[in-house]
């Protein structure tokens, strides 16, 4: 078995992560952190999160800093569902032994530091690790992620972003004249368990904001190869992105033209899944699926695609596991693993 270690485990992506890996059949949960300041610190998992009562017995340990030291040839596998600043800061002590590490939070995700710095609000420091690490788009950059020592999982925004653009992209369809406009709304999970004012039930509405400024937009802009317009949106639901995306396409491109680079893209990507109609929060929410659906106007030569996802899962902790499952050589041997695709 695979020993592994979730750091950051109270949040909602951390309990989802705890989730998944105490039913994976080849990675063992032997251990939960918390910060040391944590006020969930020494409880158990399943009395902070009731749907894990009695399925998750192990402790949320403060993180030391002999902790730290000792994770990095202690376990196999270390996820951080923690904030930028701490995987930033924690990455080349966690990475200095055997344990691969997966991180969720964005502090190895953009290779430019001056664009690092710019979108989140410090400087880039750990220029090795930096080098190291790999984008963790599994349906993307599986040959990457099988040798990586690093995984920096996608931002949900980005995945349900670049999971609908890069298809279109590859196959040389989108017309250079204008930029994809993405517009995306999530749930409030997506801000995180503690509370804030911005994120309680009785204060959201449905509302843009990190206009022309938001990070994941050179987020998905690297990792696509063009620029876009992104626009976040948070609705007063639990969990989910819906992204809706409109596209100018070149000349003559037909609908057969966009069926054949989706159906290339993905046709052996059982994770996500080419709909009939367009897809909805309910089909993909509690799943680790990317649900798609897409419509040409031939005559204006737009195309509107429609990308949804569970942010917490596809968009955090499933395609993490997704991540460790191709790191690990498990993709051929295991297809849906507990929900989880390599």
């Amino acid at each position: 078995m695979i020993k592994t270690c979730i750091v950051g485990a109270s949040g909602y992506t951390g309990a989802e992560l705890a989730s998944l890996i105490h039913c994976h059949p080849r990675f063992e949960l032997n251990a939960l952190y918390v910060s040391a300041k944590s006020q969930d610190a020494d409880k158990k998992l399943g009395d902070v999160h009731g749907y894990l009562f009695g399925q998750i017995n192990l402790p949320l340990k403060p993180l030391t800093d002999d902790a730290l030291h000792s994770l990095a040839n202690e376990m196999d596998v270390i996820f951080l569902a923690t904030p930028h600043e701490a995987s930033h800061d924690w990455m080349p002590v966690l990475s200095s032994g055997k344990a691969k590490v997966f991180d969720l939070s964005g502090a190895f995700r953009l290779k430019d530091q001056q664009v690092f710095a710019d979108y989140y609000g410090f400087a880039h420091e750990q220029t090795t690790s930096l080098e190291q690490a790999v984008y963790g788009l599994a349906d993307w950059f599986a040959d990457d992620i099988k040798d990586a020592d690093i995984v920096a999982v996608p931002g949900c925004y980005p995945t349900a972003s670049l999971s609908a653009l890069k298809p279109l992209h590859e196959a040389g369809l989108i017309a250079d004249s204008h930029l994809p406009i993405i517009n995306a709304v999530s749930g409030v999970s997506g801000a995180g368990r503690k509370a804030a004012m911005g994120n309680s039930f009785c204060e959201v509405s449905l509302q843009a904001y990190g206009v022309l400024g938001h990070r994941h937009q050179p987020e998905i802009s690297a990792y696509l190869g063009r620029e876009v317009i992104f626009t976040p949106h948070l609705g007063n639901f639990k969990r989910g992105i819906l992204a809706t995306i409109t596209v100018k396409v070149n000349t003559d491109v037909s609908a057969e033209d966009v069926a054949n680079a989706f159906n290339q893209a993905y046709q052996e990507h059982p994770i996500v899944r080419i709909r009939d109609t367009w897809p909805k929060l309910d089909d993909v929410v509690g799943t680790p699926h990317c649900d798609l659906f897409w419509k040409l106007d031939v005559n204006k030569g737009y195309l509107v695609v429609t990308s949804a996802i569970d942010n917490l899962l596809k968009g955090a902790a499933s395609q993490a596991v997704q991540c460790a499952n191709i790191r690990f050589g498990f993709a051929s041997q295991l297809g849906l693993v507990h929900g989880v695709s390599a």
